[in-house]
């Protein structure tokens, strides 16, 4: 936990310096970054998380949080816009605490440094490649890097260790890897874009039923490793960062999620 240099900063500027850092306007995002839900005006303590679950939520009100950061908003294009049921206790529980939620989406996948995908490399321990040249798919979210591996089966072992998890690994065990691609949550649709990069292996959340198909015919190694699990680094690497450069207080929470 950070322990502050200054009690308080104000929302605003809370709210700027996450802009700053992570840039959201030069996303195409599925729903609105940055501040969802307007609380105090002064901001103690950040609590980061995952998702804004009403476990989370309640969990870092306890806490005694001003402010929380998640990566998974409460609000998405395409949504019914009603304020009914789960979103109604999740609302109520914040605005009857004055909390303000800040949501970050693609912009927390992609931050070079502190976002989902940089952070789910350094804790597999994967070196990732500089410049243009260590990305790929639409939005340049995909990261490319390096590390050697004997086999795919003993890649599997060493990622679900970490990650705390078993993965489900399509490839041949025995083949060796080098060349890796990543991106974090439900990037399935960028298996194609990895697969062109010249990746031996890719590695993210989730995994539909084309995709296995697609490893097989192609040669190259899909690993699935859980949505929450490879997205659960770069919340409060953003948080402790803002929070150590404002001077306030930060604290994740990291809720379980078994998808």
């Amino acid at each position: 936990m950070t322990h502050p240099c200054n009690p308080t900063v104000s929302r605003d500027r809370l709210c700027s310096a996450l802009d700053d850092l992570l840039q959201p306007a030069a996303f195409r995002d599925y729903g609105p970054n940055g501040l969802q839900v307007e609380g105090k005006a002064e901001v103690r303590r950040l609590v980061s998380g995952v998702t804004a679950s009403l476990a989370l939520i309640e969990a870092a009100i306890e806490a005694g949080a001003d402010a929380i950061l998640v990566h998974h908003g409460l609000f998405w294009r395409g949504q019914d816009g009603r304020v009914v049921g789960w979103m109604k206790r999740r609302l109520e529980r914040l605005l009857a605490a004055d909390v303000s939620l800040l949501a970050y989406h693609l912009p927390l996948d992609a931050h070079p440094e502190l976002g989902n995908n940089a952070q789910l490399a350094r804790q597999l321990g994967i070196t990732l490649d500089d410049g243009p040249t260590g990305r790929f798919g639409e939005q340049a979210l995909g990261c490319l890097g390096q590390r050697a591996w004997d086999s795919m089966a003993e890649m599997a072992r060493d990622v679900g260790q970490v990650l705390g998890r078993a993965v489900t690994l399509v490839a041949e065990p025995d083949r060796p890897v080098r060349r890796i691609a990543l991106c974090s949550g439900g990037a399935q649709s960028y298996f194609e874009a990895a697969i062109a990069a010249g990746a031996d292996v890719f590695i993210t959340g989730e995994i539909s039923e084309p995709q296995a198909h697609y490893a097989r015919e192609c040669g190259v190694g899909y690993m699935a490793c859980g949505h929450h699990a490879t997205e659960r680094y770069g919340a409060p690497a953003v948080g402790e960062h803002v929070a150590r450069l404002l001077g306030i207080e930060h604290r994740f929470i990291d809720i379980p999620n078994p998808a």
